[in-house]
């Protein structure tokens, strides 16, 4: 048989590559997971199968999101630094605009994270994926990709397309979501009337060179944050620039790992079930899923089968109710 998109001979062992960070196993695993070919999407279920009953928990997974030009891809680089310089193992989705000729991503992010000798750097693998056109801010196969890659790494970075407000799919990746605002940029207001501030565990304020006009974004914040009862939420003041709260950002999301490290195991649970629950509605559209009772239904159903069910399986049941 012809192997496709970078398959792999045995989910299992292919699955325990990726667990050990190797980047070749991580590399075919991507264009695996990527691929739209019938045979490579049963080869690319079975490894999310392995990957999903793998018992080690795997690495915090920070979602980025912002609007356009605020310098997102610039402080990612800085936070991805800071993270090679504690030892850990980075693995980086970032999620691009698609090429209109060739529907692939345009790299731009990747671009722009990059530095000096990182391209060499084995602790750290970065993938860049073209959103095609789907809405949210989010690639295709982004839910897949960030679980083989928190497997194998010690934290994991999506970075979303920065196309708008409207990027809260993030949420639905991500333990820990960062969101990056520019001062005096008029975003506070438009981000309460999108909702995007209720989704941040984390908030950067970049561009904080600017100072005092950044010190008042974020007391702007601050007050848009408390009318949403979310006054927990920290609030970093960040400059991509020069490298300024880089470390102080570092912190904070750790702070914030640690505070949901109880939590977190449902959270993922619940995660993943919403994603069975969306590629059941890609596959088999808006009519089969109203069939089931809609969004509430199919996570009723997901809801009533054991934790350890892989998410193969949990396809297999949802489809068996049509």
């Amino acid at each position: 048989m012809t192997r496709g998109a970078g398959a792999v001979d045995g989910a299992p062992s292919a699955a325990e590559a990726v667990a050990r960070g190797e980047r070749g196993a991580l590399a075919r695993a991507m264009n695996l997971l990527e691929s739209t070919r019938p045979e490579d999407r049963q080869t690319a279920r079975a490894l999310v199968d392995a990957l999903a009953a793998r018992p080690r928990p795997g690495g915090q997974v920070v979602g980025v999101t912002g609007p356009p030009g605020v310098g997102k891809s610039t402080l990612v680089g800085r936070l991805l630094g800071d993270w090679r310089a504690r030892g850990w193992t980075v693995g980086v989705v970032a999620v691009d605009p698609s090429s209109r000729r060739s529907g692939g991503a345009l790299l731009g992010d990747r671009a722009r994270m990059a530095a000096p000798g990182r391209e060499r750097d084995p602790g750290l693998f970065i993938r860049s994926m073209a959103a095609r056109d789907r809405l949210g801010g989010l690639a295709p196969a982004t839910f897949e990709a960030v679980l083989a890659l928190r497997a194998g790494c010690d934290r994991v970075l999506v970075e979303t397309v920065g196309v708008g407000q409207s990027e809260t799919d993030v949420t639905t990746v991500a333990d820990t979501t960062l969101v990056i605002v520019q001062p005096a940029s008029g975003d506070t207001l438009q981000f309460l009337k999108a909702g995007l501030m209720e989704i941040p565990d984390v908030l950067a304020v970049n561009k904080a060179d600017l100072g005092a006009v950044a010190r008042r974004t974020r007391s702007d914040l601050r007050g848009a944050l408390a009318s949403l009862g979310r006054e927990d939420v920290e609030i970093v003041l960040t400059s991509a620039a020069d490298g300024q709260g880089v470390e102080a950002l570092a912190e904070a999301l750790e702070r914030h790992r640690q505070a949901q490290a109880d939590r977190l195991p449902a959270a993922r649970e619940g995660r993943l079930r919403e994603q069975v629950a969306r590629r059941f509605r890609e596959l088999y559209g808006t009519l089969a899923a109203d069939r089931l009772g809609g969004e509430a239904g199919l996570l009723a159903l997901l809801a009533a089968l054991p934790v350890e069910t892989a998410p193969g399986a949990l396809l297999d049941a949802l489809v068996a109710r049509l």
